[in-house]
């Protein structure tokens, strides 16, 4: 299964400043999430970010922060419970839905972007605790695994295996970057290859 830019959605968890530096190889961990939100902008393809009791932990990376929809501020691990999925499912269309045609009423469970790519800090609370309940709630579950970290390579990569052990697929930036593409004759192949180098 491949992905598509017109199926995809992205989450940035939490790439505050005040947790950032505390990160193994925080600075290429971010330097793949802000590629990512470039292309992501560029092609169409929505972006949301989370910070975690900001007041605290600071706010977003500046560059990241301009290039997504919003910010969800939160205060549980898992974003899911402070309002996330609300934000990745489509909105009701107005009016009485049994006015609407068959072809235009929406299933509760119809979801216009399910492939959800999921990227952040720190890959074994945060982001695997609202991963796995993106997979309960019936998304396709990306983990861009070069744009996660953790303080410890340990703690990353048990999440890893527990996210790919629950159906996550495991990427990286380039995977998505090349599948969103298509080909070298999508109109902005130059401005990808340009993040890439």
């Amino acid at each position: 299964m491949l992905l598509n830019h017109e199926e995809s959605q992205l989450v940035f968890i939490d790439y505050q400043e005040k947790l950032m530096p505390a990160i193994s190889d925080g600075d290429f961990v971010l330097s793949n999430a802000i590629k990512l939100a470039k292309l992501a902008k560029k092609m169409g393809v929505p972006a949301h970010a989370t910070e975690q009791m900001p007041e605290k932990l600071g706010r977003l990376d500046s560059t990241l922060l301009g290039l997504c929809k919003g910010t969800l501020v939160k205060s549980s691990f898992n974003a899911c419970a402070d309002g996330l999925v609300d934000l990745l499912k489509p909105k009701a269309k107005s009016g009485n839905a049994r006015s609407l045609p068959k072809h235009l009423q929406k299933n509760e469970s119809d979801i216009q972007r399910p492939s959800v790519l999921i990227a952040g800090v720190e890959a074994h609370i945060c982001l695997m605790q609202t991963a796995l309940d993106l997979l309960d709630q019936e998304f396709e579950v990306w983990v861009v695994t070069d744009a996660c970290g953790s303080r410890t390579e340990r703690n990353r990569d048990a999440a890893f295996d527990r996210l790919a052990g629950n159906g996550a697929e495991l990427i990286t930036t380039e995977m998505v970057i090349y599948e969103w593409l298509e080909s070298a004759e999508n109109e902005h192949f130059k401005y990808a290859l340009e993040l890439v180098k």
